[in-house]
């Protein structure tokens, strides 16, 4: 067969290859992060900007209180200068009392003087507040948006930084500095320093005054290891490095925030910005749950909680009018369950033996965290459809009613399941998978039905005399066997004319101590079949067992 691959219709020249970083001696690529940096959520500005409808004052309130649960100890509130609801959220926070003395908010302003007199007459009454500014620094707004030099956009930078500490110092409170040259990643790097370094010596750095340099993604352009390398130089050309805080901003233009956040914490990153689920314009910023839960399975302490995420989407959708994805990492859904068999069996197993064991790490396959520490159940873990096997039946019937199936008999009822599964194309419930279960194995069509026995037990040899029905048949037969079940298999032989053997057994009990059942499970072989199981229910141990056989030997005429 003759295959012609598809002709691109994207013209060449139209997209060129992000430059490399002139970095022989990076130093990131064998770091290891070991603690949490410290955490921003811009959820309130940056991701309300992006929404189709903005966040009002309830749920910007709201939004803010699940925020301060999580522990954010700066959290960007929002544009004061630039709309009369972003002015009137702040004064809410500071009328209301709202803000811990702990916590810093931050609010972003761009450097002109109307802006920034409107942003400090916002803080009135707040005692932490970083102010931050920006101003467009890269080649491209620089050419096409803005027509100005890279003295002028210094100089305006500056102008602003002199703005901040002109209402700094009518202000009563503590205020923090942030710059970002925004268009980082679009910037030439000795162009980003020169400008920072000019904002830091302007306001005067210090071991008192440090500075926030923040070094967004504004639009990610590239792979996360060339971002990686723009924080290390960065880092090794900022003036006062040791007074400064590098943060991150990262967007997923290329669904790569995440691992473009991660490396530059090992380029030397001091603090992440970002927002919960990734919400933000375009593709959203990174995703400050994933990289938190990414550092608690890596044995960090993200000094966040997310031990309650169920909660946290619930707010978050409702704050945003955006549904979480079923398969966004650590929260959505589907994350925790299994569908495929081998994978049932493999979660099924790791559980089991993680039982077993006193040591606490946690080793599952397929699962990295334990669902449990985001407050997680183990009842969707292994959910079943036309991909499922065996072991995931088992899991459900034994977790969910506590029937606990013999391995030998997991093949069968995994083929029981799958073939309605099949049959139905779709998912099938816990409850379906019970009903179909309780079907097979207690309300089957009774060609030979038990009705009554008793047994007794003299020098080690037990005596069944039982009654049932063969094909509507009435007979009464007596047994003797080495014990219960093999008494009862032998009585029923003096009368039945199947020849049958009994291959495997097992009994636990099913239910609160009070009104517990004995289940009871018995794996027969006929010459006609391989094998076949039958399961019994009753107050009576050996009542559940002969239930069992009676079972087992009906599903043979299937």
């Amino acid at each position: 067969m003759n295959y012609n691959a598809p002709v691109s219709q994207i013209p060449n020249g139209k997209y060129k290859a992000y430059p490399t970083i002139d970095l022989p001696n990076r130093s990131w690529p064998s770091k290891t992060i070991t603690k949490a940096p410290k955490w921003c959520s811009v959820d309130l500005r940056d991701g309300n900007q992006a929404l189709v409808n903005p966040m009002n004052m309830n749920k910007k309130l709201e939004l803010f209180a699940l925020l301060l649960q999580l522990g954010f100890k700066e959290i960007e509130i929002g544009f004061p200068s630039a709309s009369k609801v972003e002015f009137d959220f702040l004064r809410r926070l500071v009328d209301d009392d709202l803000i811990p003395a702990d916590v810093t908010v931050q609010v972003l302003v761009q450097a002109r003087e109307h802006l920034i007199a409107k942003t400090f007459e916002a803080l009135q009454g707040v005692k932490n507040a970083t102010v931050h500014l920006y101003n467009s620094t890269s080649t491209a707004q620089r050419k096409i948006v803005f027509s100005k030099t890279k003295e002028e956009i210094i100089a305006l930078a500056l102008e602003g930084v002199e703005l901040v500490k002109k209402y700094e110092a009518l202000h009563d409170g503590k205020i923090f500095l942030e710059y970002s040259p925004e268009s980082f990643t679009g910037t030439e790097l000795e162009f980003a320093a020169q400008i920072s370094n000019a904002v830091t010596a302007s306001w005067g750095i210090s071991d008192e005054r440090k500075v926030i340099i923040n070094l967004p993604a504004t639009v990610e352009m590239a792979t996360p290891n060339i971002y990686a390398d723009q924080i290390e130089w960065m880092a090794t050309h900022l003036d006062n490095r040791e007074n400064v805080i590098i943060s991150t901003h990262t967007h997923n233009d290329r669904g790569t925030s995440i691992a473009a956040t991660e490396l530059a914490l090992l380029a030397g990153a001091d603090r992440v910005e970002g927002t919960l689920l990734s919400n933000g314009e375009r593709t959203g910023n990174v995703d400050i749950i994933t990289l938190a839960l990414n550092l608690t399975t890596q044995g960090v302490d993200s000094t966040l909680d997310f031990s309650n995420i169920d909660n946290v989407i619930e707010i978050v959708e409702k704050c945003t009018e955006i549904k979480t994805h079923v398969r966004h990492p650590y929260v959505g859904e589907l994350v925790y369950t299994a569908f495929s068999g081998s994978h049932q069996d493999a979660i099924n197993k790791g559980l089991a033996y993680r039982k077993t064991q006193e040591d606490e790490f946690w080793e599952v396959p397929y699962l990295p965290i334990d669902p449990a520490d985001v407050g997680r159940t183990y009842e969707s873990i292994i959910r079943i459809n036309s991909q499922s096997g065996k072991g995931g039946v088992a899991y459900i019937l034994e977790k969910k009613y506590g029937y606990q199936l013999p391995k030998a008999m997991h093949p069968e009822i995994g083929r029981i399941i799958q073939s309605v599964s099949d049959a139905k194309g779709v998912e099938l419930s816990a409850k379906e998978i019970l009903s179909i279960f309780r079907k097979t194995y207690f309300h089957y069509e009774e060609k030979i039905k038990f009705e009554h026995a008793s047994l007794s037990s003299n020098n080690g040899v037990s005596t069944c005399t039982i009654s049932y029905k063969n094909n509507g048949e009435a007979i009464t037969s007596t047994g003797e066997g080495n014990g219960p079940i093999d008494a009862c298999k032998n009585a029923i032989m003096q009368e039945y004319k199947n020849d049958f053997s009994v291959k495997s057994y097992s009994e636990h009990s099913c239910g609160d101590k009070s009104s517990a059942k004995a289940i009871a499970y018995i794996e027969i072989q006929t010459k006609e079949t391989i094998s076949c199981f039958g399961v019994g229910e009753d107050n009576n141990i050996i009542i559940a067992s002969i239930k069992a056989m009676f079972c087992a030997l009906n599903r043979t005429f299937h």
